[in-house]
């Protein structure tokens, strides 16, 4: 039974993060309680608030929202999405490595997911080796949820960068990537990114 990873978007109060940052601790707590763990926690770069983290938890099976949602308090939440991963990760593990880490979600429509899943790894083996800048995705996830009155889905991609200037790099990447590229671009109908950071000491924090 593949694992479950949750999207969320929080806020707290004032106009940075620190009363946000303790708050969770308390909430790290009640999810382990609930076979939660936490893959990572970010800070905003680009597209996310001075006082506004993103998490991403994990637990195994098919774990539904509320196991989440319910135990926040009184964090105010923007987003909870579930996802279930494809190619990686591999294992619930915390991210540890610094760096930038942006997320980026593809609308995709379900029939066009599996091809969008395997252009990417095709890509990969290329994007990952070049030698003028360091990325390295960290994640591939499909969401689960209901298409309703819109029938495409998101697609979330977590990609890990030494620094913003190899993620400006790697924009133009070789031509066995490229074309894999343009032709998910092909699939996608809207995509939306954000830039962040890697709060570090997730794993001290929840022990």
């Amino acid at each position: 039974m593949t694992d479950t990873y949750c999207f969320l978007h929080l806020r707290g109060a004032g106009n940075n993060t620190q009363q946000l940052e303790q708050d969770l601790i308390a909430v790290q707590s009640r999810w382990r309680e609930q076979g939660v763990e936490i893959w990572g926690i970010w800070r905003g770069l680009f597209g996310v608030a001075s006082n506004e983290l993103i998490v991403v938890a994990s637990a195994a099976g098919d774990s539904p929202q509320e196991v989440y949602s319910t135990e926040l308090g009184a964090l105010k939440l923007i987003r909870c999405s579930l996802f279930k991963p494809t190619l990686r990760p591999s294992s619930r593990a915390s991210l540890e490595k610094p760096g930038i880490y942006v997320f980026r979600f593809f609308s995709v429509l379900p029939e066009n997911q599996a091809e969008f899943v395997e252009l990417s790894g095709d890509a990969w083996t290329s994007f990952e080796g070049a030698h003028d800048y360091a990325a390295e995705p960290q994640g591939l996830f499909n969401e689960v949820r209901e298409p309703g009155n819109d029938p495409a889905l998101d697609m979330l991609l977590v990609t890990w960068y030494d620094s913003l200037q190899s993620w400006q790099t790697s924009r133009s990447p070789a031509d066995s990537a490229r074309a894999r590229f343009v032709r998910r671009h092909q699939l996608t109908q809207r995509t939306v990114a954000l830039a962040t950071t890697l709060l570090p000491g997730v794993s001290a924090a929840t022990d």
